[in-house]
């Protein structure tokens, strides 16, 4: 494969691979985009191939303004999702989405995923939140483009850190991860996927569950994120 973008491609085809690898995906409804800050550009998963013929050769390389810089397939329905991310949170350097049953079942419920237990705790001290489904005119109008502004206002509205809380319900739509690499969005897609499992079993169990006391929380984020962490399993 002779490109200018080969290694960027290659780690964004290995990524989608591991988001089907980790049964993340339902036929080819999922994608991961990794970011080349340097040259502004990312690489993103075409619309449509299936994970078992996908090859890195394939992956499209897009600009933040949308354009093909190279690749002859059509990109991602939601690249347009992607740039909008990359555009205005400039430490970010992968995105991921899926359709992943138990995040979307959140999603579709219109609920946050409520901060339960240590695992959750481990990866945000916060409620995962999910934003409210979107406006009639922002569906009508550029879609996609739209999703990005919906992630960015839930954010603003909730005064919550994108470097804290790595990851979105989009209401009535499904999760969107994001990390400092594509390996990193994956991971914190899957992350989400376990712990909306785990939060669904525990109301099942008890539907008064009470939320992590925040001694817990503080614990189980500091020992991990903060300045003199020490886990790692």
């Amino acid at each position: 494969m002779s490109s200018t973008y080969k290694s960027l491609k290659e780690e964004c085809y290995e990524a989608n691979m591991e988001l089907n690898a980790l049964g993340l995906v339902i036929y080819t409804f999922g994608n991961v985009s990794a970011v080349d800050r340097e040259n502004a550009v990312f690489a993103i998963k075409p619309s449509g191939v299936p994970y078992e013929t996908l090859k890195p050769e394939d992956i499209v390389i897009m600009d933040y303004d949308n354009n093909v810089v190279e690749g002859s397939l059509r990109p991602s329905s939601d690249t347009k999702t992607h740039s909008y991310l990359y555009k205005n949170w400039e430490n970010i350097g992968g995105v991921a989405h899926t359709h992943a049953m138990y995040s979307v079942s959140w999603a579709q419920a219109q609920r946050d995923i409520p901060i339960f237990g240590t695992t959750h705790a481990d990866h945000l001290t916060q409620d995962i939140p999910c934003a409210p489904p979107m406006a009639d005119e922002l569906i009508e109008g550029n879609y996609e483009h739209n999703t990005g502004i919906q992630i960015l206002d839930c954010f603003k509205d909730r005064n919550l850190d994108y470097n804290e809380v790595e990851m979105v319900l989009i209401g009535n739509h499904g999760p969107f991860a994001w990390g400092k690499n594509a390996a990193k969005a994956v991971y914190n897609t899957k992350v989400l996927e376990t712990v909306a499992q785990m939060a669904y079993l525990t109301l099942q169990i008890n539907p008064q569950a009470p939320r992590l006391k925040d001694s817990l929380i503080k614990k189980h984020y500091e020992r991990k994120h903060g300045k003199n962490a020490y886990y790692g399993q």
